[in-house]
C-alpha cells in the first residue's frame, strides 16, 4: 500500500471489505452478538407501542439534535420542542430549523429506502439536499475540498484529511460503496458490521461539498431498516457518538492510512449496544407513562372514550388543533379538554406568540434526561 499523505487527495482509497483479518476476531464476534441481540428486542418492543409514531417523532427529533450538535449546531430542548409544535409556520429560523431540516431528510430517506427496498445514489442525494436544504448533489471533481483540524474555511488550521478528487473519482467510489451495501451474495457480512464499514468508508469519500456527517449517520439508520433489523428509525446513535465525539474523530482517522478497522468496529458495535439500551429505556417509561395517564383520567371522570390518547405523547408540546378527530371536531372543544386536564396537573400552558399550547410535562422530563 502507498504511504498516505493527508495533503493529497485519497484516490487510493481501499475498496470495501477490510480483510478478515484486520477486524473478525473473537472480541468483534462478542460484541456483535450482543449488539444483534438487543437491536432484536428493541424491534420486537417498538411494534408493542399502539402507534408507533409516538416514539419516532420524539427520538428522531433527538437524533437531529445531536447529530446537529456533533456539527456546533445547538439549540435547547425546550426550543427544540416548541419548534416541532409551530413547524408549519413561518417563524422558524436558526438550529431548530436546521434540526427540523434533519429530521424531514430522515424520513425522506426513510420513505425512499421503505419503498426500494435497497440503498441508492438517488436516495443519498436527496437526503443530503434535504439537511442542506440545497440543490447541490455530488462535489465537482475541480472542487478543492479539505478537511482542516478545526473544522472548514480556516486557511491556516492544520488539514486533517484531503478526500478522494478528479473526474468520476467519486462517482466511481461512490458506487462501489453502494454494491457493497446492497449485494449480500458477492459481500455475505453481517449488516452490522456492514453498517460500520460503510460509514467510514462515506466520510472518507467526502462525496458532497458540507453536510456528509450528518447524511453519513441517517444512512446508518436507513441501512438496518433496508436489512430490517429495525421497521423505523429510532437508533439514535447520535447520542453516543456525540457523547464520544473525540473517540469517534480518532477512530475513523485510525483506518485511514494505517488500516486500523477493529477499534473502529468495536465502536460503531459498542454505540448501536449503548444506543439501543437506551432506547428500550425511553419506551418502556413512556408506555409506563401512558398507562399511568389512562387510569388517571378515569379515575378523574375524564371522557376518556372521546381522546386519542397517543396524541399527548407524539411530542411534548399540544395545540389544540392537534387533538381534533371525529369525536373532537372543534377547537374549542379541544382548548376545554386541554384546560381541564389543565386543572388536573396533567398539562402545563404557556403563551407562544398569540397561541396557547400545552405541555406534557411527565413526558418532557423522560426526554430530556
Amino acid at each position: 500500500m502507498e504511504a498516505y499523505d493527508r495533503n493529497i487527495p485519497y484516490n487510493n482509497l481501499p475498496p470495501l471489505p477490510p480483510a478478515t483479518e484486520l477486524y473478525r476476531d473473537e472480541d468483534v464476534l462478542n460484541k456483535l452478538m450482543i449488539a444483534s441481540r438487543l437491536l432484536a428486542e428493541l424491534k420486537g418492543l417498538a411494534s408493542t407501542l399502539p402507534n408507533q409514531s409516538i416514539f419516532v417523532n420524539t427520538i428522531a427529533l433527538r437524533e437531529a439534535k445531536a447529530s446537529s450538535a456533533i456539527e456546533n449546531i445547538f439549540t435547547t430542548d425546550d426550543e427544540l420542542y416548541r419548534s416541532l409544535s409551530f413547524q408549519e409556520d413561518s417563524f422558524l429560523e436558526g438550529p431548530a430549523k436546521e434540526i427540523l431540516h434533519y429530521r424531514e431528510a430522515l424520513w425522506e430517506g426513510f420513505n425512499r429506502v421503505a419503498s426500494d427496498n435497497t440503498m441508492t445514489l438517488g436516495t443519498i442525494i436527496d437526503v443530503y439536499r434535504a439537511v442542506k436544504q440545497t440543490r447541490d448533489g455530488i462535489r465537482p471533481y475541480q472542487a478543492e475540498v479539505v478537511i482542516k483540524k478545526r473544522g472548514w474555511g480556516s486557511l491556516v488550521a492544520e488539514t486533517v484529511y484531503t478526500p478522494p478528487r478528479g473526474k468520476g473519482v467519486v462517482e466511481k467510489l461512490m458506487a462501489d460503496l453502494l454494491e457493497f451495501l446492497n449485494d449480500d451474495i458477492k459481500y455475505p457480512i453481517d449488516p452490522l458490521l456492514k453498517m460500520a464499514m460503510a460509514h467510514y468508508q462515506f466520510e472518507a469519500i467526502h462525496p458532497f461539498r458540507d453536510g456528509n456527517g450528518r447524511t453519513g449517520r441517517i444512512l446508518c439508520i436507513l441501512y438496518l431498516i433496508q436489512k430490517q433489523l429495525l421497521d423505523l428509525p429510532i437508533l439514535y446513535l447520535s447520542s453516543y457518538i456525540l457523547q464520544n465525539k473525540d473517540e469517534y474523530y480518532q477512530k475513523l482517522g485510525g483506518i485511514t492510512g494505517t488500516l486500523m478497522w477493529k477499534p473502529w468496529i468495536l465502536y460503531m458495535l459498542e454505540a448501536v449496544s449503548q444506543t439501543v439500551e437506551y432506547t428500550i429505556d425511553k419506551i418502556m417509561r413512556i408506555k409506563a407513562l401512558m398507562e399511568k395517564t389512562r387510569a388517571f383520567m378515569l379515575d378523574n371522570k375524564f371522557p376518556v372514550d372521546k381522546m386519542n390518547i397517543p396524541k399527548f405523547f407524539e411530542q411534548p408540546y399540544i395545540r389544540p388543533k392537534n387533538l381534533l378527530s371525529e369525536k373532537v371536531k372543534s377547537i374549542n372543544t379541544a382548548k376545554k379538554y386541554l384546560s381541564q386536564l389543565e386543572t388536573l396537573g396533567m398539562l402545563a400552558k404557556e403563551k407562544i406568540g398569540k397561541e396557547y399550547i400545552w405541555f406534557n410535562t411527565d413526558l418532557m422530563a423522560i426526554l430530556t434526561d
